[in-house]
């Protein structure tokens, strides 16, 4: 059995963060990566922030447990069915959240360029406090969150292969976070990212 006696849960103001860096056993994330790598129907969408409009520095892929759309900055995705290996790593999560989940976004990093710039997971389709579960696989890549009016506040996680972040309560309407581009050299790196995509009226 996985101990998760390794747990960091950081004390922040106004956010509910644990990183669990063993959440995967290396072989299990090994296979996982390989499997998802090669056959997710990545895509590249455009993306517009601030009214322009460019490819996403990343490559993405929705799946979910319905039909239900999910969209940010300018881009609406309708999810792919759930496969067998996002339903396993689903089913791994119950151990440590009773929140159920509907939908997973995947990002492909395909090295130090790929990107996520600032943002917060508070979309009106995720409801309040949303529950994000963050599974990182590959490359190593640095998490950064700071926190919207405390400039004082920053915390930054280097995600691990195999690792888990759950961020839960008021951590979305609170802070904001990024996977920002490096130049020092990386491999690729997959994140799976769990959410509940409820209907807006």
């Amino acid at each position: 059995m996985t101990s998760f006696s390794n747990v960091y849960a950081p004390e922040l103001p106004n956010a509910v963060i644990r990183y669990y860096p063993n959440f995967l056993s290396p072989d299990l994330a090994d296979t996982y990566f390989n499997t998802l790598h090669t056959t997710t129907p990545w895509r590249n969408d455009p993306i517009t922030v601030f009214g322009k409009t460019y490819p996403q520095p990343r490559m993405t892929s929705l799946h979910g447990h319905n039909d239900m759309p999910y969209g940010y900055s300018g881009i609406v995705m309708r999810p792919e069915p759930m496969t067998k290996t996002l339903l396993e790593i689903e089913e791994k999560l119950s151990v440590l959240t009773t929140k159920d989940f509907n939908t997973v976004l995947l990002n492909l990093y395909r090295d130090g360029k790929d990107s996520n710039g600032w943002h917060a997971d508070n979309e009106p389709e995720l409801g309040k406090n949303p529950v994000i579960a963050s599974i990182s696989l590959g490359a190593n890549r640095f998490f950064h969150l700071k926190h919207n009016t405390n400039k004082n506040e920053r915390l930054k996680i280097a995600l691990e292969h195999g690792s888990l972040l759950l961020m839960e309560g008021t951590t979305q309407h609170f802070w904001k976070h990024q996977v920002a581009k490096t130049a020092r050299p990386v491999g690729v790196r997959i994140n799976l990212t769990y959410r509940n995509v409820i209907k807006v009226p």
